[in-house]
C-alpha cells in the first residue's frame, strides 16, 4: 500500500504518532496544573473548614480569588506604592460571608499583603485590584463593568452573562465541580497580564 510522506522526509504515520504524543503530553501537564492548582486551593482554605467533610462552594471560591492574585500581573501604576497592599473586595452582597476575609488574612504575594473590603459603588472600588461582584449587582453588570474602565481591576464573578458584559472571570459549575472562565482580552486592556498557566486551567465553552 502507498504510504503519504509528512513534513522532512518522514512517514505519515510516524508524523501522526509525533502529533498524538505531543497532544498527550499537553494534556497531561494542563492536568497536573489543574491538580497543582486545585492543591494550592486547598492549601489556604481556613483550617477551621479542612477540619470538615469538604469545603463548602464559597470557601473554595474564595481560595481561587487568593491563587488568582498568583497568577496575575498588575502594571506598576496600580499600586500607589512599592508596599502597597493587594485589595480583593465584593462588590453588592458578600455571598462569602468571613471566607474571604479569614482566606486571605495574613498572607503575603510578592511582598505585598492582602487585604479584604466591601464595597457598595464602584466609585468605592476603583483601587481595588480583585473584585468580586456578586449576583446581586447582575442588572448593573455592564455599567459597573463600564465604570471600572480605565483602571487596572481583576473583574471577577458568577453568571453566565458576566463575560459576554465585559467580565473578566467567571465560575462555571460542571460536573459538580468549580471552574472558571477567563475573558483575557478584556484583562489586557485593564493593562492585566493573565500567566498563560491560569489560561490553560480555564474552561473554553
Amino acid at each position: 500500500m502507498h504510504v503519504l510522506k509528512g513534513i522532512r522526509g518522514l512517514k505519515w504515520e510516524e508524523f501522526c504518532a509525533g502529533v498524538c504524543k505531543k497532544k498527550a503530553v499537553r494534556k497531561t501537564l494542563t492536568a497536573i496544573l489543574a491538580l497543582l492548582f486545585l492543591a494550592l486551593a486547598a492549601a489556604v482554605i481556613p483550617e477551621c473548614a479542612a477540619q470538615d467533610a469538604a469545603p463548602s462552594e464559597y470557601q473554595i471560591k474564595a481560595a481561587f480569588l487568593f491563587n488568582f492574585a498568583k497568577f496575575v500581573q498588575w502594571p506598576p501604576e496600580a499600586f500607589a506604592t512599592t508596599n502597597s497592599p493587594l485589595i480583593i473586595g465584593v462588590l453588592g452582597e458578600n455571598v462569602f460571608g468571613d471566607n474571604l476575609e479569614k482566606t486571605i488574612n495574613h498572607k503575603v504575594i510578592n511582598e505585598r499583603p492582602l487585604q479584604f473590603k466591601e464595597f457598595h459603588s464602584v466609585a468605592e472600588a476603583t483601587n481595588c485590584h480583585i473584585l468580586f461582584i456578586s449576583t446581586s449587582e447582575k442588572a448593573k453588570f455592564s455599567k459597573i463593568i463600564q465604570g471600572l474602565q480605565g483602571t487596572s481591576v481583576l473583574t471577577v464573578s458568577e453568571t453566565g452573562e458576566f463575560i459576554d458584559a465585559g467580565g473578566m472571570i467567571n465560575f462555571v459549575l460542571e460536573a459538580n465541580k468549580i471552574r472558571f472562565e477567563i475573558n483575557d482580552e478584556a484583562a489586557k486592556k485593564a493593562g492585566l497580564k493573565i500567566s498563560s498557566k491560569l489560561l490553560s486551567l480555564a474552561r473554553h465553552p
